[in-house]
């Protein structure tokens, strides 16, 4: 009898083992998935959490492509999830951005695009519903088939394409075109230097007219509560803090959601992210993040 009780653990403990390599070596795609449709490392990392629980508890011997059922599951928590999260959000304080992310090494952040990565496409996909939101990721980041995107959906093909169309629709309606990375580092780099002098024109020389400037501090001391518009009014806001912001803060470069940002840092501790959009016409956006809880994994260069 004790044989047998042995035979069967180190079957089960085989079992075990290969379901974790598995779900190892699908796990950076699964998050890529989840962090663009939830904005949120912690969100995200909670949704793989559930992933694998669901993983180790199913009976995989049916199971021809791992990576195909961990994605359907995947999506469709992040589903559910995303619609807790706009609830946990009616009461956030000020401005909600998406979470950043170190991209130097990753820059594609598991999947085989970048697409729905960097920072403004993340604001637009809030306003898609969830399984807009999912469509698009799973045809723009992964390039999955209709066909496959409507198994994990459960819907048809003709409706996933209407659900990616949509999706495209609405970016479209409001996503500029972007400047080239070196143009964006300079006119940040640029922005940075006026910024730290207080110099109102020429920061508003960098805008476009309808600049807008949103800081996500969930109530941090400094932090802006309301989104400011307007290059006039984005310029006098930025250098009537430029006395006492930059003091004592160390600036560094890095690679955020695949596009340059700075980062600041005091006692070795960042404390902000700040990035931008920009288009022809100038700087369009100013994104910064005070959030602590958002900035643990964001690295100073």
């Amino acid at each position: 009898m004790s044989i047998v009780s042995a035979d069967e653990s180190v079957e089960d403990r085989a079992g075990i083992a290969e379901a974790v390599r598995v779900f190892e070596e699908c796990r950076r795609r699964l998050f890529g998935v989840a962090y663009r449709m939830l904005g949120s490392v912690a969100d995200a990392e909670d949704v793989l959490q559930d992933v694998w629980i669901r993983w180790q508890s199913t009976d995989r011997s049916g199971i021809r492509e791992p990576i195909a059922f961990l994605t359907t599951v995947t999506t469709r928590l992040s589903i559910n999830a995303l619609n807790s999260a706009h609830t946990r959000r009616e009461t956030y304080i000020g401005p909600w951005l998406p979470e950043p992310v170190n991209t130097e090494d990753d820059p594609l952040l598991g999947a085989e695009r970048g697409e729905a990565l960097q920072f403004a496409i993340l604001i637009l996909l809030e306003k898609l519903t969830p399984t807009e939101r999912a469509a698009y990721v799973l045809r723009e980041a992964l390039d999955y088939e209709y066909e496959r995107i409507a198994e994990i959906l459960q819907t048809s093909q003709a409706s996933a394409r209407q659900l990616v169309s949509r999706a495209r629709r609405h970016l479209a309606s409001e996503k500029r075109v972007s400047v080239p990375e070196p143009d964006q580092r300079r006119l940040l780099e640029a922005f940075l230097a006026a910024a730290q002098r207080g110099e109102a024109s020429e920061l508003e020389a960098l805008f476009a007219a309808d600049v807008g400037s949103w800081t996500d501090g969930n109530g941090v001391k400094l932090a802006a509560r309301i989104p400011v518009r307007g290059a006039g009014r984005v310029a006098k806001f930025v250098a009537a803090f430029s006395s006492h912001f930059w003091a004592g803060k160390e600036i560094g470069w890095t690679q955020i959601n695949d596009q340059p940002a700075v980062t600041l840092s005091q006692e070795g501790r960042v404390t902000t992210m700040l990035t931008l959009t920009a288009s022809a016409d100038g700087i369009t956006r100013l994104l910064w993040v005070m959030a602590p809880e958002k900035l643990s994994h964001v690295e100073a260069a």
